[in-house]
């Protein structure tokens, strides 16, 4: 397991965030296969204890997610949260003006869209 050395693009403008979710109340499609809001990034901030992230197309290359290590989720790109103990988290999502996303499954499962405004 690492930790992501990863930052959020120049210009980012967070447009939405989840509510601040436990081991308990996590989003249960966040725990599967799935995508982004459409054009977004996610980035995932721990407040407390620790999880782990996966990119469905790296399944070997678990990524730890603390407090001192948020996650960068690239647009368009399936991945999925695993919660290994006690957690306190939430996901913001961001925009960048004038980059095109090209939307890579139309079908792809977006369970942080319902916050996006």
């Amino acid at each position: 397991m690492r930790y992501q050395d990863k930052k959020l693009p120049y210009g980012a403008i967070k447009v939405s965030e989840t509510p601040l979710m436990n081991e308990n109340t996590v989003l249960p499609g966040i725990l599967n296969k799935h995508m982004s809001p459409k054009e977004k990034y996610g980035y995932i901030v721990v407040e407390k204890g620790s999880l782990q992230f996966v990119w469905e197309d790296n399944l070997e290359d678990v990524i730890m997610c603390d407090k001192e290590h948020p996650i960068v989720i690239t647009p368009e790109r399936y991945h999925h949260v695993i919660i290994t103990g006690e957690v306190a988290f939430k996901i913001e999502f961001y925009k960048v003006e004038n980059t095109k996303i090209d939307i890579s499954d139309e079908e792809a499962s977006r369970p942080g869209e319902k916050f996006i405004q």
